[in-house]
This record gives structure tokens, C-alpha cells and sequence, in this order.
């Protein structure tokens, strides 16, 4: 059974970090890209970073670049989301994808998802 699962979500300031991770089992993800997308309350699902299947490339969304960095960990399976600067306006479920064959930015080109993770900025 092939699982993803999300950690590192919670509650933070504004201007405050945090780190999220989620681990990848039964396949390996290391020839395939990894990404993240972020659903907020009462709206559609939204492209935030992905990473190619060296982790050498790397793609985000706009209003991510600077503030987020995406890698990944091959050996173990595992992509990272590392956000700074944190504003309310990222407050949203954020949820790890992976199977991509591509850096891909689109949810349909994904064909494994985990259960997601809250992500709460406070002002």
C-alpha cells in the first residue's frame, strides 16, 4: 500500500517558519517528481512547489518564491517544505504529492496524495 504522510504542521506567527515533511512507503518515489499544493478554507486546491526526481530542479508558485523552499531527501523517501516569512494569507490544509513524471504544477499529473497537514498563521 502506498502511503504519504505529512508532519510538521501546527500553529505560527506571522514572519514566524515552519518546516513540513512527508515521507513516502510502499514504492519508491526517487524517479518520479515530488510537490506540495495547499487547499485554504472555502477554495480550490493550489500549486505551492514541486521538485524534479534529482531534486536538482525546482518549481513555485509566485507568491511562494523566496519564502519557500522545497527538497527532497532520496534515500529516505521524503520531500521537504521549508516556509519562511509565514503570512495569514498561507493559512490552508497543506497537502504532499508524489508519482509525477515530470516537476509537475498541475494536481491531475500527481497520482499519489497524503491526508494533508494545517498549517495556521496567525496576524
Amino acid at each position: 500500500q502506498v502511503q504519504l504522510v505529512e508532519s510538521g504542521g501546527g500553529l505560527v506567527q506571522a514572519g514566524g517558519s515552519l518546516r513540513l515533511s512527508c515521507a513516502g512507503s510502499g514504492r519508491t518515489f526517487s524517479g518520479s517528481a515530488m510537490g506540495w499544493f495547499r487547499q485554504a478554507p472555502v477554495k480550490g486546491r493550489k500549486f505551492v512547489a514541486a521538485i524534479n526526481w534529482s531534486g536538482r530542479i525546482t518549481t513555485y508558485a509566485d507568491s511562494m518564491k523566496g519564502r519557500f523552499t522545497i527538497s527532497r531527501d532520496i534515500a529516505k523517501n521524503t520531500v521537504y517544505l521549508q516556509m519562511n516569512s509565514l503570512k495569514p494569507e498561507d493559512t490552508a490544509v497543506y497537502y504532499c504529492a508524489a508519482g509525477a513524471p515530470a516537476r509537475a504544477t498541475t494536481e491531475r499529473e500527481y497520482p499519489y496524495w497524503g491526508q494533508g497537514t494545517q498549517v495556521t498563521v496567525s496576524s
